[in-house]
């Protein structure tokens, strides 16, 4: 007994076993693999763990690195100039976020209906141009757009009797204009994401609640929305991490002017580490971003559970 009991072991154990082939493949698969993770570990996890470590230190290019613990933090939110740099930055992402998303779906739904070929092509187009074009060659020539003296703005509002709007001047005026541009650079891109997922909802159902008599805006609210959820979430959060990371725009328009009105986390990240060489502080910041998106997409995370159409 003992005997068969050891060879049904041993057949069992053998038939687990791998074959030559099996181990071939999968050594062929992680050869593959092998270069990107390389790549994503020398370029993505060794740069966080390095930043994370300067973070707690001062580090001085010439006479090295100094451990100094939580300072580097504790300065940050008692500066007063890091916090108003700080609410800039949510100030941005909030109002970037909700016209991108909201003006995106506008824009597909009313993209979304029959219409001649040529005709929808151009729309879209023409909404999703600005989304391949550099950020920075936008920049610049909305800040053509944005003259206070020569600017296509100003010059077409007093032809009609208004006056002239410091656009990037003006403290009060600045953010607008940044959020402005961005909502015309980026909503096509957005839009182009609503229309596949408004593509995707059952013609069936839409077409039983117009034969039942039902609103178009009960329709929106009570069957198209539900099914896009999942596409409108995952633009919430994708918009929110790309706006608290703004950086081309403001540096090109007002370069974080006038004073500290539009000027973003990435901007003094940028300035301190690489202008006042404080790259302890810097990476500091750094860190401190990094919380900050982590901490929107949970809470994003948690809400979505509430209307999320699974």
């Amino acid at each position: 007994m003992s005997a068969i009991r050891a060879d049904a072991m041993t057949a069992t154990f053998e038939r687990h076993q791998p074959s030559q082939l099996r181990r071939a493949q999968a050594a062929t698969g992680y050869l593959f693999v092998l270069p990107a993770t390389v790549l994503y570990l020398t370029f993505v996890i060794a740069p966080v763990i390095v930043t994370t470590i300067l973070a707690f230190a001062y580090y001085d290019p010439m006479l090295g690195s100094q451990w100094v613990g939580f300072d580097n933090f504790v300065r940050f939110f008692t500066d007063q100039r890091s916090l108003q740099i700080l609410w800039n930055t949510l100030r941005f992402a909030l109002f970037a976020v909700t016209f991108n998303v909201s003006i995106g779906l506008v824009l597909a739904l009313a993209l979304n209906r029959a219409m001649p070929g040529w005709l929808l092509y151009f729309f879209r187009l023409a909404f999703f141009l600005p989304v391949i074009i550099a950020a920075a060659f936008v920049s610049i020539v909305w800040t053509y757009f944005y003259g206070d003296d020569l600017g296509v703005i100003n010059y077409y509002l007093r032809l009609i009797g208004l006056p002239g709007v410091r656009w990037l001047t003006d403290a009060g005026q600045a953010m607008t204009s940044i959020i402005i541009m961005d909502v015309w650079k980026n909503t096509g891109f957005f839009m182009i994401i609503f229309i596949a997922a408004l593509q995707g909802v059952p013609k069936n159902i839409l077409e039983a609640a117009v034969m039942d008599g039902t609103p178009a805006w009960r329709q929106f609210f009570r069957i198209t929305l539900p099914y896009i959820s999942p596409v409108v979430f995952f633009c919430i959060v994708y918009a929110s991490i790309g706006a608290l990371q703004v950086f081309e725009s403001i540096v090109i328009l007002t370069q974080g002017g006038p004073g500290d009105a539009t000027r973003s986390l990435s901007i003094q990240i940028v300035e301190e580490g690489f202008g006042s060489f404080q790259i302890g502080y810097a990476a500091s910041i750094s860190v401190v971003m990094t919380v900050i998106i982590l901490i929107i997409t949970a809470i994003q995370q948690v809400l979505s559970r509430k209307w999320v159409q699974q």
